[in-house]
């Protein structure tokens, strides 16, 4: 992503550190997660955009205060687009399409993002491995819900994924995407039966000591 050097110094030295605030596997790593994701799906559907624009979306999109994680989109949306810096970067317009792309990303958002960078960045934000999936669910349910046993924590992160990402899941893609669809071809299959997937998941998270 060629993004203005001014700028990518600027979120580089004063916002990617707010994520060290946040909770295992929503950190920095995750924000080059999703930029690495962004690039595969904008060279796979030739995707013209202001990569200026898309970089803020996804520096700024998971920003957790206190590692809320209710409505944090909208509370990270607003934070940028109340950037003195951004806001002499960039016009009204586009910080409005920042804005947008923010707070159209979440998964279990009811409605299509306004914009094509909320649509990259929602799909570049999905998991798009097994293995992430059940290394990110297992912390998120061990930081949520600490007083809940890891049986319980299992069970839960079956549920939720299969939700998400089951045969009527609510995770929608809006491009093309080869890594993405073979993903879903996989933990479909192994979410049809509960049984397998949480003793996949078990064996997974003792093997890797999480």
């Amino acid at each position: 992503m060629n993004v203005n050097i001014n700028l990518e110094k600027y979120i580089q030295t004063n916002i990617l550190p707010r994520y060290d605030n946040n909770y295992i596997g929503d950190g920095v790593d995750r924000v080059e997660y999703v930029i690495n994701r962004a690039d595969e799906i904008i060279a796979e559907n030739n995707l013209k955009i202001n990569a200026d624009i898309l970089y803020t979306a996804i520096c700024y999109h998971d920003i957790r205060f206190d590692n809320e994680e209710e409505k944090h989109e909208i509370k990270s949306a607003k934070f940028m687009y109340e950037d003195s810096y951004l806001n002499k970067l960039f016009n009204q317009e586009e910080l409005v399409i920042i804005k947008e792309a923010i707070e159209d990303q979440r998964a279990n958002s009811k409605s299509e993002p306004r914009n094509i960078y909320g649509k990259i960045l929602s799909s570049a934000s999905r998991n798009c491995s097994i293995e992430q999936c059940f290394e990110r669910s297992y912390i998120y349910g061990k930081n949520k819900n600490p007083e809940l046993s890891d049986e319980q924590i299992y069970e839960n992160a079956y549920d939720a994924l299969n939700k998400k990402f089951g045969n009527n899941g609510y995770a929608k893609f809006y491009f093309k995407d080869t890594k993405y669809d073979n993903f879903i071809t996989k933990i479909r299959y192994l979410l049809a039966n509960k049984n397998n997937f949480i003793k996949a998941h078990k064996d997974y998270i003792n093997k890797n000591h999480i």
